[in-house]
């Protein structure tokens, strides 16, 4: 299987919500933000839905046309792309070294189940506690050689950001395993009407 981008797990992820047009996903992932995560642009946005289509990853269900609206195709997850998505939290949630996909994983961990997550977050902290005594190891080592600090400014931003995490990984295993909030779809009450509406607007 190719690699999906950030972008593609995103546009999977959405439909996992329901049948949408791409104009529709663009624009509910951008009152939602998520270009924080995924740059969304529109000619690499449909580049990415025909990739995903051909890829069998997702399916035209239909086209419609609304007054003198260009015609609209309407796209559905595929049960290969539904494993995709699940593949592609378990591969990037407990990595390290991939900090923008990191950020896309955790967005969406929310499509596996509770315990599975937790067990990846801890095998990231061990990852993480590794690195981080590696990076911090690295700049005492190369400040006892007399390596000007000038050089090691990127080692010290690391070990500062690696150290952060831990802790607040941390609390995060722990409140998952507390069930502190809820987790997936089933967990939850009910669409708020934020939502609602937001799914709304995106059609329009």
């Amino acid at each position: 299987m190719e690699r999906i981008t950030g972008l593609g797990f995103m546009i999977l992820s959405l439909l996992q919500e329901g049948d949408m047009h791409p104009y529709e996903m663009m624009r509910l992932m951008r009152r939602r933000h998520d270009d924080r995560l995924v740059p969304i642009a529109n000619g690499t946005f449909y580049h990415t839905v025909s990739r995903l289509e051909r890829l069998g990853l997702l399916v035209q269900i239909g086209v419609d046309r609304a007054g003198n609206r260009p015609e609209r195709t309407t796209y559905a997850i595929t049960e290969a792309g539904r494993t995709t998505v699940a593949d592609w939290v378990r591969r990037e949630l407990p990595r390290v070294d991939n900090p923008a996909e990191f950020r896309v994983a955790l967005a969406e961990a929310h499509h596996l189940d509770r315990r599975e997550v937790v067990e990846l977050l801890k095998a990231r902290r061990a990852a993480l506690d590794a690195a981080h005594r590696l990076h911090h190891d690295a700049r005492r080592n190369a400040l006892d050689a007399a390596i000007p600090e000038q050089f090691l400014l990127e080692v010290e931003r690391e070990d500062v950001l690696l150290e952060a995490e831990l802790p607040w990984l941390d609390r995060t295993i722990a409140r998952l395993e507390q069930h502190a909030f809820p987790w997936g779809v089933d967990e939850l009450d009910g669409p708020s009407d934020r939502y609602l509406n937001e799914r709304e607007e995106a059609r329009r």
